[in-house]
């Protein structure tokens, strides 16, 4: 199997996800070779003194409907705020600079003002619009899942800060019983900030180095710096929960440490790499031709992911954002070097 080119039949894409949370599959790929467990089995590979880090962004709800001056329907995707009351945005059907776009009763406008390099359009509102997004906006599922999904199962249960366009995937799988249980043994749950782009969906045409990845912004806290900072130091497991927070962790590392602080990141993780900071990832299966699937390819070796993922396919593992997870042990070619 090619690492970035593989066959999924669609009925193992995820339409809804497992009930409960945590009663999703997952698959351990260590050295000694894949383990199919349930997803609450992940107790069984934690250890008292383990610092796990979660990345708490909420999903907005970024799609919103808009109208031109001649009355016509514009599907908009909002991006991120680029400063106060302008935003990046596809739209669907594209606009030019100049147009006008009509919310809601009318009262709140948009005007088209710029292209990015991307596609995107810049919108400059004539007031704050993040007041209006749960009223006027849903949640942007990914284009694969064609189901209705109820808001609060695409959000993790730890979510707190809103900015993201696609959940932070590997988080769906915790339910507040499990994050328990990994406290009462001593386990330690730090959280960061990341808020996930549409870009995460975009594959990769061409060579792997001609591929320009897409800006996203986080913030490292102080408390979470210093748990990580400090376990390494003293020998104790740092474990990723999702490839966000992987990619904040890896792009805050300076002078042997994680540093806080807010931030924003183009790193683009493919083999080969020398990981900074985490020994263990938990993660889903990602989509062909993905910067994801390179990011965990160089985690835990080509070699094995590609195994993993026949194997995932073989036993019927359902993909993708609502799908089963993985949880990896680091390839020891390129482990952590904090």
């Amino acid at each position: 199997m090619n690492l970035l080119d593989f066959e999924l039949p669609d009925h193992l894409i995820a339409q809804t996800g497992t009930e409960p949370r945590d009663h999703s599959r997952l698959m351990v790929v260590s050295p000694e070779g894949p383990e199919h467990r349930i997803f609450k089995d992940l107790l069984e590979y934690l250890q008292p003194g383990d610092v796990m880090v979660f990345n708490e962004s909420r999903v907005i709800p970024a799609r919103l409907y808009a109208r031109k001056a001649s009355g016509g329907t514009i599907e908009v995707l909002l991006l991120r705020e680029k400063e106060h009351k302008v935003w990046s945005a596809y739209l669907k059907p594209a606009r030019k600079a100049n147009s006008t776009l009509y919310f809601g009763d009318g009262t709140l406008t948009a005007e088209v003002t710029g292209t990015l390099e991307d596609g995107a359009r810049l919108l400059t509102f004539n007031e704050d619009i993040k007041p209006h997004l749960h009223a006027l906006g849903t949640l942007p599922l990914p284009p694969y899942i064609q189901n209705t999904v109820a808001g609060e199962r695409y959000q993790t249960v730890y979510s707190r800060t809103e900015g993201s366009v696609a959940a932070p995937t590997a988080g769906l799988h915790f339910t507040p019983e499990l994050l328990s249980r990994i406290d009462a043994m001593g386990v330690e749950r730090h959280h960061l900030t990341l808020h996930v782009g549409a870009g995460t969906f975009k594959p990769i045409s061409g060579s792997i180095h001609e591929h320009v990845m897409h800006e996203e912004q986080f913030v490292i806290f102080e408390e979470t710096a210093a748990a990580i900072n400090r376990a390494r130091k003293e020998g104790r497991r740092v474990i990723a929960v999702g490839t966000t927070t992987v990619r904040a962790l890896e792009s805050a590392v300076q002078n042997g440490e994680v540093q806080a602080g807010a931030g924003e990141t183009r790193i683009f993780i493919h083999p080969p790499y020398t990981f900074q900071v985490p020994d263990l990832l938990i993660t889903n299966f990602h989509l062909p031709h993905s910067t994801l699937l390179l990011l965990v390819g160089a985690f835990a070796g080509e070699k094995q992911i590609a195994e993993a993922y026949q194997t995932a396919i073989a036993e019927s593992y359902r993909f993708y954002s609502l799908g089963d997870a993985m949880l990896l042990y680091g390839n020891s070619d390129s482990g952590s070097a904090l």
